[in-house]
């Protein structure tokens, strides 16, 4: 007499069906020091979290970047540390940390290739966090690029990326104002519950961004 069959199964039992996964989904996880901001990036297999990290040494000023960068990755580092530069008085930064601290800026998993313009923001924000000592606001994602002027523009993968930041448990995202039209294309069912902040300027995202000491 043949078994019956059970309609219900247990996640254990799904992957002894279906195999190991074949790709990991970051969760986020709250970071309790400056210099440590959540990005959103677009991959092959759809949207993920990014995380940028930003630390201070004695130096003479260098920036150093790791985690397998492509060049527009560098690029943008290397504009939000030049625009910090320029609007130091205007953020409360002490403007002597630029020649006498180095700037180290990581972005984790090192295995994984990364490039593209949109984490100027993200970028910018970690730095920030790091020269004034405020921590990045929780639960808070972001992407945009930069540019010398201080403006925001608009990325790609929009879509993956919010969907990204709800499966990690994110509860904010920075977006360009342009990028709204690109949040209205979404199934709202899809990001119920996450707060969206539209801006322009880089000093918005501070704003937004920055929690006092």
């Amino acid at each position: 007499m043949e078994e019956a069959l059970n309609p219900s199964l247990a996640v254990e039992e799904l992957q002894q069906i279906l195999g190991k996964p074949k790709f990991n989904n970051d969760l986020y996880k709250a970071v309790n020091v400056p210099g440590v901001a959540v990005g959103l990036a677009w991959t092959y297999v759809g949207g993920d979290i990014l995380f940028i990290e930003a630390s201070l040494s004695d130096g003479k000023g260098d920036l150093s970047l790791t985690g397998n960068l492509g060049n527009v990755m560098k690029e943008s580092a290397t504009t939000a540390l030049s625009y910090l530069k320029s609007h130091a008085a205007k953020y409360n930064i002490d403007s002597t940390l630029f020649a006498k601290k180095s700037i180290h800026i990581h972005v984790p998993e090192g295995a994984t290739p990364k490039d593209g313009p949109s984490a100027g923001i993200t970028m910018m924000t970690s730095i920030a966090s790091a020269l004034t000592g405020k921590k990045v606001k929780p639960f808070l994602a972001m992407t945009g690029e930069i540019t010398l002027r201080g403006q925001v523009l608009p990325v790609g993968g929009i879509k993956e990326k919010i969907l990204a930041a709800r499966r990690a448990g994110l509860k904010e995202i920075i977006l360009c104002t342009q990028n709204e039209k690109d949040v209205t294309e979404v199934e709202p069912s899809f990001i119920k519950g996450l707060k969206f902040h539209y801006v322009d300027k880089m000093e918005e995202v501070l704003q937004i961004a920055l929690q006092n000491k």
